[in-house]
């Protein structure tokens, strides 16, 4: 087999970049399907069946615009450079010949090549399509577990809340981020990038929070991607009502107090008391007189060293994050709303 190629050298060794058809990947890649064999004998993870049908559909769902990063595999057979004519022996293009009867093993990819696989065994017409695979030669099990463990150490996930912010195809996410810039007291002061913010950072809330919170308020679960208009405006006027009966968030806005001060005196300066607010919020919107029950924030004490947030979302001056807490944080507010329904304690 042939392809075109450029090369590089990595480490003093020689390495390939091709373009494969899927029909090829599909044809004589090989990862590993077995299960039994034991870690120290593979050189890759053991496949996650539920990952393939994900990375399938989504490939199958955006025919015109989906996008697959490379994949890098190795061959236990000698490859041959062959430089282009016009560039002399020392070429850095031109093409591989990787012998008919070489195992080419996926190092790193294997999840996608397996989604090209059931892709592929859906609609064969996207054989043809092609991906960007990286190719070493095979230099035995040890190595092939080194390249794998190099290619993993220093991979890191995008945040959840960069994530939110590029992801165009979630309706919820594309939401959250217009959520962020329609409400008054969001906009200007969301952290669009981490999913925490920095001591003196004049930020306050982080868009996965909002998202988080959201999602407790309209009972969204976490995999769903759509949410409809009704919903959205429900959302908008609940954060918006919110915002203007919490006095200290007045205050920032209106530039007497930063933001730096409230994170060091008040817990609704903290994900986890937006997160129990839209618990609450949940339980509000169920009664015609919502509104008017949400101006009963404003006599809540929101203070760190308020008896009623200790054990909660507050021990010892620091704040807490769990989900029974600020479970118990959520039907404090809602008592001091007169509610008259609280969320279950183990629920």
């Amino acid at each position: 087999m042939d392809f075109p190629c450029a090369r590089g050298i990595q480490a003093r060794r020689e390495f390939y970049t091709i373009m494969c058809d899927f029909a090829t990947i599909v044809n004589r890649f090989q990862f590993d399907m077995n299960s039994g064999i034991p870690p120290k004998m593979r050189a890759q993870r053991k496949l996650r069946p539920s990952r393939i049908p994900k990375i399938a559909s989504y490939i199958m769902d955006n025919p015109e615009d989906y996008i697959l990063s490379a994949i890098t595999v190795s061959v236990d057979k000698k490859v041959e450079f062959l430089p282009a004519k016009s560039e002399g022996s020392d070429a850095l293009v031109g093409k591989i010949r990787i012998p008919s009867n070489a195992r080419i093993l996926v190092n790193d990819g294997q999840h996608r090549c397996a989604a090209i696989r059931m892709a592929y065994g859906e609609n064969s017409n996207i054989g043809t399509e092609r991906l960007t695979v990286v190719v070493f030669e095979d230099r035995g099990l040890k190595r092939s577990q080194q390249m794998f463990a190099d290619l993993n150490k220093h991979a890191v996930k995008p945040t959840k809340s960069l994530g939110l912010l590029y992801d165009h195809r979630d309706t919820f996410a594309r939401f959250i981020v217009t959520l962020a810039n329609d409400v008054e007291v969001f906009e200007g002061r969301t952290e669009m990038e981490r999913t925490n913010i920095a001591s003196r950072s004049a930020l306050f809330f982080t868009l996965n929070g909002i998202a988080e919170a959201t999602r407790h308020l309209l009972k969204i679960k976490p995999k769903t991607k759509t949410i409809s208009a009704e919903k959205q405006k429900l959302a908008v006027d609940y954060w918006t009502k919110v915002s203007k009966n919490i006095p200290e968030w007045n205050l920032m806005i209106d530039k007497k107090i930063t933001p730096y001060e409230l994170r060091q005196e008040y817990v609704h300066a903290h994900t986890n008391i937006l997160t129990a607010l839209g618990l609450a919020g949940n339980i509000l919107l169920k009664r015609s007189d919502w509104q008017n029950k949400l101006k009963g924030l404003q006599k809540i004490d929101w203070r760190r060293d308020s008896p009623i947030w200790q054990n909660k979302v507050v021990m010892d001056g620091k704040m807490l994050k769990n989900r029974l807490g600020i479970k118990r944080a959520a039907n404090e507010i809602l008592k001091k709303l007169g509610a008259g329904e609280y969320l279950e304690a183990g629920a």
